[in-house]
């Protein structure tokens, strides 16, 4: 069994990886991690270009799209490691990242997973939109991190440089001990993509595992790679898969109540969109709605299995209050500020 492995997950960004891979690469096998790269079912030359220039790195091939989430649950079952990363493919590592975040989970086996501090690789002094310092989520189901509030980003000027608890550790970057990740079944394949890794990490804080943020390791993320914020085809995503993840993880006594006020506002962010003259997202998110009464029943299994195994009623690192509120009415544009 490795101690570390570190795997990267790809579909068709062969650029992406001849300028990102190398950084992971030098500075997670100085750390004693080894890389793997899961190949999507990418049609370009990514896997035969892995296998010219980057020899050291593991291949794991597979012949169609899967998806973020299963895509890394059938890449894991390939590989047998004590911790692993799953670390988007436009991510620059720096030196030594990897030692600040398996010293602290080694000296906390409360903790199932864990994040570096994310930074922007475009404007490196920034957080980036993705997981910056640290995920939380309201009581609506809306997620914001220290650092990023709504669309507000914030300059790191090492405000948020201590450890502490988290609601969900970002996908771009996520530590996670394999034994964690596969007793609370992994990421949910019907997601395909976005919302996934806080569904995980969800599931793993009710039944009383730990996430945290150690900002000592730092990462510079892209971000918006694979689809860009305004595309109608995140939005969808987006707006199903956080319903969906509301449905699964909600206390019984908060799931009627909460599901209604969803309803308003996401008709709200409809009409918002179409205020902007963005009707393609506007659709998005009626689609979504639609899309997510259609499919709700076939998650009820999951939801009785999740109620039954929770042992945490009430999460701490979900806030009682509506982000939208402090943001829009109360003017609270920082993480600080709350």
């Amino acid at each position: 069994m490795n101690r570390i492995a570190v795997v990267i997950l790809n579909w068709n960004g062969c650029d992406m990886l001849r300028s990102f891979l190398p950084s992971v690469v030098r500075f997670s096998e100085a750390d004693g991690a080894v890389v793997y790269v899961a190949d999507n079912g990418s049609t370009d030359d990514s896997v035969e270009m892995l296998r010219k220039e980057f020899p050291s790195v593991q291949r794991i091939v597979m012949q169609e799209n899967h998806g973020f989430a299963d895509g890394y649950n059938l890449a894991l079952k390939e590989v047998d490691a004590e911790y692993v990363v799953l670390l988007n493919s436009d991510v620059e590592a720096t030196e030594h990242w990897l030692t600040p975040l398996v010293d602290y989970m080694d000296a906390h086996p409360e903790v199932a997973a864990c994040q570096p501090k994310i930074r922007s690789w475009r404007q490196k002094e920034m957080f980036e939109y993705a997981g910056a310092a640290g995920g939380f989520i309201d009581c609506y189901g809306y997620p914001f991190c220290r650092g990023r509030m709504m669309g507000v980003v914030e300059v790191d000027r090492g405000q948020y440089d201590t450890i502490l608890p988290i609601f969900w550790a970002t996908g771009a970057a996520l530590f996670i001990r394999q034994k964690d990740y596969k007793e609370v079944g992994g990421l949910d394949g019907r997601f395909f993509a976005h919302m996934e890794e806080i569904d995980l990490c969800w599931r793993l804080r009710a039944r009383g595992r730990l996430l945290v943020c150690v900002p000592q390791s730092v990462v510079y993320h892209v971000g918006g790679a694979t689809l860009k914020k305004e595309n109608p085809r995140k939005t969808f995503l987006n707006f199903r898969n956080n319903l969906v993840m509301l449905y699964k993880n909600l206390p019984p006594e908060e799931l009627v109540s909460v599901m209604r006020m969803r309803a308003i506002l996401d008709y709200i962010a409809a009409l918002s969109f179409v205020l902007k003259g963005q009707l393609s997202n506007a659709l998005a998110v009626l689609r979504a709605r639609r899309a997510y009464a259609s499919i709700r029943s076939s998650f009820t299994e999951c939801r009785n299995e999740n109620l039954k195994k929770t042992s945490l009623a009430v999460i701490p690192e979900r806030t009682k209050s509506s982000i939208l509120a402090q943001f829009y009415l109360h003017g609270k544009k920082y993480f600080s500020q709350l």
